[in-house]
């Protein structure tokens, strides 16, 4: 991290987590935050449900919601950008204050509940996005919605001639009964529907499934039965817990999901089993507190075929992208592997 990004951050943790998440995007949208171009070399390159990728560190879907800061972040080291999520309808989502930080735990909880600009809005924004970035939407449902498993299908459709790939969000903890959509015959009949949107396109945007990082076994295993069955081009393990074990914030106790460096361990366990139950025929994105080249590279041993990270860019700044990115091109290197795709499932 630089000096100047450092005064940076130093800066925007004296607002409310909320406010300083809005400045960080103006400061992008104005230039202000460093940008390094892309990173890549022969290890990182890797395919991802079709797509090509210069590196597997992608931005996870959150930061940047209503696609508003896609050029910087392109520039940023990134070797793909998930923005979202996006519902039918624009909705402000939960009252503030709904973002915290957990510094002590390097942490954050939020409880936005899918605010966002709208699918019509992000859509005109995502016509204006750079060609040369690989750019994906996560799907999500509104909030008083008569029929959400339709709501994504809905997304899918307005939006899916300027994305390279998109994500069914099933799994936030901020939208009541959300997560309910994960159980094996709701999920399948979504999936189908879907399935039904994109198939009628006139190209093919490769589509994945989050799920959440508190499934069961048993759960994990029926979410892997369904993938498998469904088509879906990959999974996304995981997004945000309800777990609170080992905290020391005083923030801990409020509602919403938790990320950060407490969900690492559970995450890579949950990308792990779900690896395992699907065989490794279906490419994983691992999600949930990396940090670092070493975490980034974990996920990747465990089952990854790429990884995304948001909650620690709160407390190390973009500077991060490009060091992670560095850091596991020398992590495969002295692995003495050839390619990323060469270290996937590895521990297993």
């Amino acid at each position: 991290m630089t000096m100047l990004e450092r005064a940076g951050l130093r800066l925007l943790h004296r607002f409310d987590p909320e406010t300083a998440h809005g400045l960080a995007l103006r400061a992008l949208q104005l230039g202000l935050s460093p940008t390094t171009g892309t990173v890549t070399s022969p290890r990182l390159r890797t395919t991802l449900a079709g797509l090509s990728l210069p590196n597997p560190v992608g931005l996870a879907a959150g930061f940047d919601k209503n696609a508003q800061a896609l050029r910087p972040l392109s520039r940023a080291g990134f070797g793909f950008l998930e923005v979202g999520a996006a519902t039918p309808r624009p909705q402000p989502g939960n009252p503030r204050p709904r973002l915290f930080r957990l510094t002590e735990d390097s942490a954050v909880i939020n409880r936005f509940g899918f605010n966002n600009d709208g699918m019509t809005a992000i859509a005109d924004r995502l016509k204006d996005r750079p060609r040369d970035a690989i750019i994906g939407l996560n799907l999500g449902a509104n909030k008083d919605s008569d029929n959400r498993a339709g709501d994504f299908a809905t997304v899918l459709a307005t939006c899916a001639a300027y994305i390279d790939f998109a994500t069914v969000n099933v799994s936030s903890p901020n939208t009541e009964k959300l997560r309910d959509l994960q159980g094996k015959e709701a999920l399948s009949a979504l999936l189908a529907g879907v399935m039904d949107t994109r198939n009628a396109l006139d190209r093919r945007v490769p589509i994945f499934l989050k799920i959440a990082p508190d499934l069961s076994e048993t759960e994990i295993a029926d979410v892997a039965e369904v993938a498998l069955s469904s088509g879906i081009d990959g999974l996304i393990a995981t997004n945000t817990t309800l777990d609170r074990d080992g905290l020391r914030s005083s923030h801990r106790g409020e509602a919403g999901g938790l990320s950060g460096r407490p969900l690492f361990e559970k995450s890579t366990r949950v990308l792990g089993q779900l690896y395992r139950a699907t065989d490794g025929k279906l490419p994983i994105i691992g999600v949930g507190g990396v940090a670092s080249a070493e975490d980034a590279y974990a996920k990747i041993k465990a089952g990854a075929s790429a990884v995304q990270l948001y909650s620690a860019l709160v407390y190390h700044g973009l500077g991060l992208v490009p060091e992670i990115a560095r850091g596991l091109d020398a992590l495969l290197e002295g692995d003495g592997h050839a390619s990323v795709s060469h270290a996937v499932g590895t521990a297993h």
